[in-house]
């Protein structure tokens, strides 16, 4: 077990859950019209998908310039997210 969270397949199954969780969310939006559309919702998962995958680029022994590229991602995800929340009203 310890293996499997020293390994980078740990961040493999914590992404697959957040694809599951993303496909979720949508489905219940378009059933139901309630919860996050998926417009908003998707920067703000991007933006954890690009940290998990600088994780998984670290405990894979990646070269050095993947962690800051997809930190740098995971920022422009983020700043999309802040970006179409700004000035919406309440």
């Amino acid at each position: 077990m310890q293996e499997f969270f020293a390994s980078e397949r740990v961040v493999d199954m914590v992404l697959l859950l957040t694809a599951a969780e993303a496909l979720a969310l949508t489905a219940y939006h378009r059933l139901t019209g309630r919860g996050i559309a998926p417009g908003p919702l998707l920067p703000h998962l991007l933006a954890g998908v690009f940290i998990l995958l600088a994780l998984r680029a670290v405990l894979a022994q990646a070269a050095w310039y993947w962690v800051p590229l997809l930190l740098f991602g995971s920022l422009l995800a983020h700043l999309g997210a802040l970006a179409k929340q700004w000035n919406k009203p309440r």
